[in-house]
């Protein structure tokens, strides 16, 4: 569809016009240019002139239309774009404490750390999240925002790839990573708010209980599904022996349960790769993608095609009137 940003302007139009025809008109000194080649070969020099001067005349109403659709802003809507976007705000909150680089996962049945698992497996489930927004939060020790609830999803990938253990710190601070997602998530105003938790161990750092912080997010409308990785107090007695398992690597299932019953989640436990695949497969048919379509028309400027049109006619006439007067001159 075409319009006018300004369609007043296309009223001072015939300014020009009417200013010949109200205003009295100026005396002419009578010179004029005298081309006697032109004479002795039967041109008329005074019909040659006013000829002339209406292409001229011509040339600069059309200079003045020209500057007057310029003027009165053209421009063209085009069709209906639709774009799909969702209501829902996804926030993972990903453990990358020091016991994280534990090495009892597989990846195509090589042994792997728990991270290197986690990297390969939320990045592909990231990727099939597109249009949610998805933010990233990172803890250990202390939990951090990482990455705002963004629609970029191939950024937030490539951030986590280069994520390392102990960039928190070394120990777990569960509680401290869910009020982190609450603080994050406050404002927004996306129907339905999900933190994806995934944590190898036990709450072992920060200020904040699990429980509490899980039930004050509920009452924000936030859903908690929580990811346990890695192994349990008996697999791991086996490695290391009952008296010399790490602290903070012994996964608490007990904790993980109430936090994602407490929040109206559900609890999964990851083993290896392939475990882990699964539980995002069903997190996609718990959390779809809430789409919602938003349509909108592109709007295309045109005003510089006019003033352009000015601009070349303007430059041909002046060119056109200096070729002229040295031709004069040279005659």
């Amino acid at each position: 569809m075409f319009g006018f940003e300004w369609p007043w302007a296309l009223l001072i139009w015939p300014l020009p016009w009417l200013a010949r025809i109200l205003l009295p008109a100026g005396e002419r000194d009578g010179l004029a240019i005298s081309v006697p080649l032109l004479s002795r070969e039967g041109v008329d020099p005074a019909a040659l002139q006013k000829s002339a001067s209406k292409v001229a005349g011509l040339v600069l109403w059309l200079i003045w239309t020209a500057l007057i659709l310029a003027a009165s802003r053209p421009f063209w809507i085009g069709e209906p774009i639709t774009r799909t976007v969702s209501g829902r705000d996804l926030m993972l909150a990903v453990d990358v404490s020091g016991s994280m680089s534990e090495a009892d996962m597989s990846i195509d049945s090589h042994a792997a750390s728990r991270l290197d698992v986690l990297k390969v497996v939320v990045s592909r489930f990231i990727e099939r999240r597109r249009g949610d927004r998805i933010g990233l939060i990172l803890f250990g020790t202390r939990a951090y925002n990482y990455v705002p609830l963004t629609f970029d999803v191939d950024t937030l990938k490539q951030l986590l790839l280069d994520v390392s253990t102990g960039l928190a710190g070394r120990h777990t601070a569960i509680g401290d990573a869910i009020g982190v997602a609450i603080k994050a998530m406050r404002e927004d105003q996306a129907r339905h708010k999900v933190l994806i938790l995934v944590t190898d161990g036990s709450n072992t750092a920060g200020f904040e209980n699990p429980l509490l912080a899980a039930a004050a997010a509920h009452q924000q409308g936030m859903t908690i599904h929580t990811i346990g990785v890695g192994s349990d107090l008996e697999s791991l007695s086996r490695v290391y022996g009952q008296q010399n398992i790490p602290t903070g690597v012994v996964l608490n299932e007990g904790l993980l349960r109430g936090i994602a019953e407490v929040s109206g989640g559900r609890y999964f436990r990851a083993t290896d790769s392939a475990a882990l695949e699964r539980i995002y497969q069903s997190l996609d048919k718990l959390e779809p993608v809430d789409y919602q379509y938003h349509s909108y028309r592109p709007r295309l400027s045109l005003f510089h095609w006019p003033l352009l049109a000015a601009i070349v006619l303007l430059t041909s006439l002046i060119g056109a009137r200096t070729w002229r007067s040295s031709s004069a001159e040279a005659s």
